[in-house]
């Protein structure tokens, strides 16, 4: 008599293998999204922050060019626009207004994403003939005071609008945006 168990097993066997399969790439889409820090709040090169109950979509600095070129040469910020600073470190950070076109409001928040500082910065235009290093060193300061991961700059009269005090606490994807910075 012939030996038929293959006719039942081998269906049997590509039906698990199939959904084993399926099983694995599921899994595999699941672990690449949580990987990448992909959330509702974070798209492309860009993050929505949420300050006192008012969205934001904020362009993301998570490099050190970014980070310099900041929003530099701008002549205009959106009401809900701005830039979000991500830093791969904590430390006391100072920002100054280098070649800014409009003034600039920015908070500075601690590794946990609480606000630590913040200012209302003003233009601080070049002189006539003023060297790199005499522009530079004329620039006010703006600092943290305080250790800061991530800094926000926003439009220059947004924090006359909107409440921020220490230790709020503004809504985005912190941890996902740590893991983005280099």
């Amino acid at each position: 008599m012939a030996d038929t168990r293959h006719l039942i097993t081998r269906p049997i066997t590509r039906l698990i293998t199939h959904r084993v399969a399926r099983t694995l790439a599921a899994l595999l889409a699941v672990l690449t999204l949580s990987l990448t820090g992909c959330d509702e709040t974070t798209e492309g090169d860009g993050a929505q922050v949420v300050i006192d109950g008012r969205a934001f979509y904020l362009e993301l600095a998570l490099d050190e060019p970014s980070r310099v070129q900041g929003l530099s040469d701008r002549d205009f910020i959106a009401p809900d626009g701005g830039m979000l600073f991500v830093f791969t470190n904590s430390a006391v950070r100072q920002f100054v207004m280098r070649d800014c076109l409009v003034d600039i409001d920015i908070i500075y928040l601690d590794a946990a994403g609480r606000v630590v500082e913040s200012h209302q910065m003003v233009v601080q235009p070049r002189n006539e003939g003023e060297s790199d290093f005499a522009y530079e060193q004329r620039l006010k300061r703006y600092s943290s005071r305080f250790p800061s991961q991530f800094v926000i700059e926003l439009a220059g009269g947004t924090l006359d609008e909107i409440e921020v005090k220490a230790g709020d606490k503004p809504e985005f994807d912190l941890e996902g945006l740590k893991r983005r910075a280099r």
